[in-house]
C-alpha cells in the first residue's frame, strides 16, 4: 500500500484527461462555491452573537439536541477522505478502496458502546479533562494536549490536500504553486469562521453540510442506478468493461493481499479505522454539545445511520465512477484520484451538479478544518494555559482570549503542511490520523474508564509511547520515502515495510499502559476514582462539572 494510490495506465474506451484541463465552466464552479461560503459566513456570524462563556465557545452551550448533534458529527466524520478519497479508491482499485469506508463505519460501534455516555457524563470540554479526573493534572493534561494537536495535524494535512486537489480542478490549475495559493485561501477562511463562529458556527455549518452532501451523494447515486437500469450488476459490468476487462476489481486483493506486507498492512489499517474513531478529538468534543448523556448516545446512533446510508452511497459512486470516467483519465485528472467525484458530477449533470457537488464537497472540507481547528486550540487553552500554566486561575475570558490566537497558529501550521501533502490520497492520510488517535489516545481513555488500578505513570507512559512509535514508524514507512508515490519520492529511509503503523503502536500503547501502573507504587486517588467511576456509569455529578 503507498501513500499515494498508483496511477493505472491508460485503458481502452478512455480518454485520459489532460493535466491542467478544465472540468464544466469555471465562473459557474466559483459562483456556487462562493455563494455557499457567503451563506455559511452569515451562519456562523449570527451563531457568534451568544459566544459570551468558555462553554459558549468551546461547547455550543450545550444547546443541541441529540438528532442534530448527530447530524453535526456525521458533517465532522464524512471528511474530505470520505467524500473524494473513498470514491476514487473503489474507482481505482475497487473492492479494495470499499474496505476503507467498512472500517470507517464499524469504528462508530466502539464509540457508541465504550466511549459516548462515560466521557459525556466525565468530562467537561476536552478528551484531558477525563484523563485527568482521577490523576495527577498537570503530566496528564499536557500528554492530552501533545496527543490532540498530533492527530488534529495529522487530519488538517488530509483537509487541506484534499481542497488544493478540489479547487485545482475546478479551476484548471495544474501547477503546485497555484494549488499551494488555493490551500492559503482555505486555511484564511477556515481561521475566520472558527474565530468567529466558535463551536456553534462550526456545529451549524457541520449541520447544513452533512445534510448538503448525503443529498448530493443521493442524487448522484440515483443516476448512476438510472443509466444501468437500477441493475448493480449492471453497474459492476460496465466498470470492468471501462477498465479494460479487468475483473480484480470486483474481487479482494487487488491493492491488499498480493503479498505478506500487504495483507499486515491491511490488517494495520483495519485497526487503525476501527480504534481510531472513539479516539478522534475533534469527535469526541462533540459530545459535550449536548445537554444529557441521554442526548449524548442519541447523537451516536443518529450518527450511524447517516454514515451507514452515505457510505452505501459511495459503493455505488466509486464504480460509476470507474464505469463512467475510467481509472486512467481520474488518475491524470488534477488531484488525481481524489477528482473521481467531481468529474463523475461533471460527466452526469454538466457544470451546474459539478459545481453543486464541488461546493459541498469544499463545505466539507472546512467544516471538518473548522472542528480540527476549534478542538486543538480549546486543547491548547483549557488544558494547556488554563489548567497547567495558571493552574485554573484564569477567568473565561481570557481563557477563549488564547484559544483563538491559538486558532491563527494552528490555521498557520496547517497550511504549511497542507502545501507540503499536495498528491496524496486524502483518505490515506486520515488513516494515518486514525493510526496516531488509536496509539497515542485509546488506550488511555479506556484504562482510565475501566480499570480502577491506572496510574499516572501508565497514562503518560502510553500516550507518549504510543505517539511516539506511530510518528517514527510513519517517519521510516514507504508513506515518507522509499518509492515514486512516496511524500519524499527522492529518498529511501524506509526501513520499516508498513504504511500504517498501527499493528506495532496501538498493542505497544496498551502495553506501556499496563507496565507503567503496575510499577507504579505511588498509586491513585480511590475515592477520585469510585467517583468517576459512579460519575460515568450514571452521570450523578456530570451537571455539576459543567457549570459555568
Amino acid at each position: 500500500m503507498s501513500a499515494s494510490l498508483t496511477p493505472i495506465a491508460a485503458v481502452p474506451g478512455t480518454v485520459p484527461m489532460a493535466t491542467g484541463e478544465q472540468v464544466g465552466t469555471p465562473w459557474v464552479n466559483m459562483l456556487i462555491f462562493g455563494l455557499f461560503v457567503a451563506v455559511t459566513l452569515v451562519i456562523v456570524l449570527r451563531a457568534s452573537r451568544n459566544n459570551r462563556t468558555a462553554a459558549d465557545y468551546y461547547a455550543a452551550g450545550r444547546s443541541f439536541s441529540g438528532p442534530q448533534n448527530g447530524t453535526a458529527i456525521a458533517g465532522d466524520y464524512l471528511s474530505a477522505a470520505s467524500f473524494l478519497g473513498i470514491v476514487g479508491a473503489i474507482a481505482v482499485n475497487g473492492y479494495d478502496g470499499f474496505l476503507y469506508s467498512i472500517g470507517f463505519l464499524v469504528a462508530w460501534l466502539v464509540a457508541l458502546l465504550l466511549v459516548a455516555e462515560l466521557l459525556r457524563n466525565t468530562g467537561k470540554f476536552t478528551m484531558a479533562d477525563v484523563l485527568s479526573f482521577r490523576l495527577r493534572q498537570r503530566p496528564v493534561r499536557i500528554a492530552a494536549a501533545i496527543t490532540t494537536l498530533a492527530v488534529c495535524f495529522f487530519y488538517l494535512l488530509a483537509q487541506m490536500a484534499g481542497a488544493g486537489g478540489l479547487v485545482s480542478l475546478l479551476l484548471g490549475i495544474p501547477d503546485r504553486l497555484g494549488q499551494s495559493v488555493v490551500i492559503v485561501v482555505v486555511g484564511a477562511l477556515m481561521i475566520l469562521y472558527v474565530l468567529v463562529g466558535g463551536m456553534k458556527g462550526t456545529t451549524w455549518v457541520q449541520i447544513i453540510k452533512a445534510c448538503l452532501l448525503i443529498a448530493g451523494a443521493a442524487v448522484m447515486t440515483v443516476w448512476v442506478l438510472a443509466l444501468h437500469g437500477f441493475n448493480l450488476s449492471e453497474l459492476l459490468g460496465h466498470a470492468v468493461q471501462t477498465a479494460g476487462g479487468k475483473e480484480a476489481i470486483l474481487d479482494p486483493g487487488l491493492q491488499y493481499g498480493k503479498t505478506e506486507t500487504s495483507k499486515l498492512d491491511f490488517i494495520s489499517l483495519a485497526l487503525a479505522l476501527v480504534l481510531g474513531t472513539a479516539a478522534l478529538p475533534h469527535v469526541l468534543m462533540r459530545f459535550y454539545t449536548v445537554p444529557t448523556a441521554k442526548e449524548a448516545r442519541r447523537s451516536v446512533v443518529w450518527a450511524i445511520w447517516l454514515i451507514g446510508i452515505f457510505y452505501l452511497f459511495t459503493l455505488v459512486l466509486g464504480y460509476g465512477a470507474g464505469a463512467l470516467i475510467g481509472p486512467s483519465r481520474i488518475s491524470g485528472a488534477p488531484g488525481g484520484v481524489n477528482s473521481a467525484a467531481p468529474l463523475l458530477a461533471f460527466e452526469l449533470g454538466g457544470s451546474l451538479l459539478l459545481g453543486f457537488i464541488s461546493a459541498v464537497a469544499f463545505a466539507t472540507i472546512l467544516a471538518v478544518v473548522a472542528g480540527l481547528t476549534i478542538t486543538a486550540a480549546a486543547s491548547f487553552a483549557h488544558d494547556i494555559y488554563a489548567n497547567v500554566v495558571r493552574k485554573g486561575a484564569v477567568d473565561a475570558g481570557g481563557e477563549v482570549k488564547v484559544a483563538r490566537r491559538t486558532v491563527v497558529v494552528i490555521g498557520i501550521v496547517s497550511i504549511l503542511g497542507g502545501i507540503g501533502a499536495q498528491g496524496q490520497n486524502v483518505a490515506f492520510l486520515v488513516a494515518l490520523a486514525f493510526a496516531v488517535a488509536a496509539s497515542a489516545n485509546l488506550p488511555t481513555i479506556l484504562y482510565s474508564l475501566f480499570w480502577p488500578r491506572f496510574t499516572t505513570r501508565g497514562a503518560v507512559w502510553s500516550m507518549y509511547g504510543g505517539l511516539g512509535a506511530a510518528i517514527v514508524l510513519i517517519a521510516f514507512s514507504p508513506v515518507v520515502s522509499g518509492s515514486a508515490t512516496s511524500m519524499i519520492p527522492g529518498a529511501n529511509f524506509a526501513i520499516f515495510p508498513l504504511s500504517n503503523p498501527g499493528l506495532i503502536s496501538i498493542p505497544l500503547a496498551f502495553l506501556l499502559g499496563w507496565i507503567g501502573s503496575i510499577t507504579d507504587t505511588a498509586g491513585e486517588n480511590r475515592r477520585k476514582q469510585a467517583e468517576m467511576e459512579v460519575r460515568s456509569l450514571t452521570g450523578v455529578g456530570a451537571e455539576k462539572a459543567t457549570e459555568h
